[in-house]
């Protein structure tokens, strides 16, 4: 799976880290819902320190389909929640 950070690039992803990112996910839905601000500032950081971990850079002159868009680290609680289509980010 490719993903993609606003701002920062693609990484590609195994199947098998969906399990990690998608409790995650979870979590983040969970705090935008709540419009519990330091949650989601706190799962989104871990979201995305995940992907980054986990995923292999694509370099910087690729340009592959993401199938999985995340937001910036900066993103606001309001912008995310527009994101996240009631589903979470990371496809079921």
């Amino acid at each position: 799976m490719i993903a993609r950070i606003m701002g920062e690039g693609q990484v590609r992803l195994a199947d098998a880290d969906l399990t990690e990112l998608n409790k995650l996910d979870d979590e983040l839905l969970a705090a935008v819902e709540a419009g519990d601000e330091e949650g989601f500032r706190h799962t989104l950081g871990a979201l995305l320190d995940t992907v980054r971990r986990l995923g292999e850079p694509l370099p910087d002159d690729a340009l592959e389909p993401s199938q999985l868009i995340l937001p910036a680290p900066d993103a606001t609680l309001d912008q995310v929640r527009d994101m996240l289509h009631n589903d979470g980010l990371i496809p079921g």
